[in-house]
């Protein structure tokens, strides 16, 4: 679906058909009649536009008789069904500068994009470049709000793990680490992006714009920074209670084979008194029934005590 954004008077309104100072934004279901549509009104590169429906494409950037094109990834929320997958992803946002127009492409809807718009009847869409900058602005800030997203869901399944040893804290404990997996090899994509972008000045920025471009890299350069401290905690987490549980095994383990040696002494004696011979002593006296029961708790009472001193129990 595409979308047509004009400021009026102020105000963020949205048109039927491209024209001067038009944000264009491309939103799913996509068509590939819209693509070709687009394509020869704005004079746009069809493969600029294709190259949105990968959601691995890589934050670059090029141009192709004076269109310019460039990726950056953004983070969104992961709608898989699958319990195993990630809680978060990132995906690409295409932003394509044209002659008149810019245009933006998003494979799925995302807060970056929304954030945005909710702003544009602040923008001034004949400057371009601080257009794109804005939009850079919007995806660093949709990571910081992500990354403490995912700090505050981490204490809360670390919390609950303390208590509950519980496999299902576990499991979503291991897809908060995939998600920023995700998120720190975005990070490093998009830092590289901008400060490439700065050493070449692709944009054709000026004095002021450069300015904010190198505010984005510091910005980036954090969240990246929180990233990979939110990783390196939560693998140091994982490690521990991965010890904790091997701990807490092998003490069960050496708890059930005390219990085992301690009952089965007194079923050796039971066994023994049990046999049908002529040699076993004390077979005819009247206690005869009282003497293993004797032993065999004595025995216990022995290997117990024994095991409470070794601290096995």
């Amino acid at each position: 679906m595409i979308q047509y954004f004009k400021n009026i008077e102020g105000q963020t309104l949205e048109i039927d058909k491209p024209d001067m100072g038009v944000w264009v934004n491309l939103v799913p279901p996509f068509k590939e009649e819209e693509f070709i549509e687009l394509s020869e009104d704005l004079d746009i590169p069809i493969e600029f536009l294709r190259d949105s429906l990968d959601i691995d494409e890589r934050p670059r950037y090029e141009a192709e008789d004076n269109v310019k094109f460039v990726v950056i990834k953004t983070p969104t929320e992961n709608n898989s069904f699958n319990d195993s997958d990630a809680f978060y992803i990132t995906i690409p946002i295409c932003i394509i500068l044209t002659h008149t127009q810019i245009v933006t492409v998003n494979s799925f809807d995302n807060g970056a994009i929304k954030k945005f718009l909710n702003s544009f009847q602040k923008r001034h869409p004949d400057k371009k470049n601080m257009m794109v900058l804005k939009v850079f602005e919007k995806v660093v800030q949709n990571f910081m709000e992500f990354l403490k997203e995912i700090n505050y869901r981490r204490n809360q399944y670390e919390s609950s793990l303390y208590n509950s040893n519980s496999n299902e804290d576990l499991l979503n404990l291991m897809r908060i680490q995939k998600s920023l997996v995700y998120f720190v090899t975005a990070l490093r994509s998009n830092e590289m992006l901008m400060m490439k972008l700065e050493r070449t000045n692709f944009l054709g920025l000026n004095e002021e714009e450069r300015e904010f471009l190198q505010d984005l890299i510091v910005d980036t350069s954090q969240a990246l920074e929180m990233a990979n401290i939110y990783t390196n905690i939560l693998s140091s987490t994982m490690d521990a209670f991965a010890s904790i549980i091997s701990n807490n095994l092998n003490s069960v383990m050496k708890r059930l084979t005390s219990i085992t040696i301690i009952l089965s002494l007194p079923i050796l004696v039971t066994s023994i008194y049990g046999m049908n011979v002529d040699h076993i002593p004390y077979h005819t006296s009247p206690y005869s029934f009282y003497i293993p029961i004797v032993l065999s708790v004595a025995i216990s009472l022995i290997i117990s005590w024994y095991f409470m001193k070794k601290k096995w129990f």
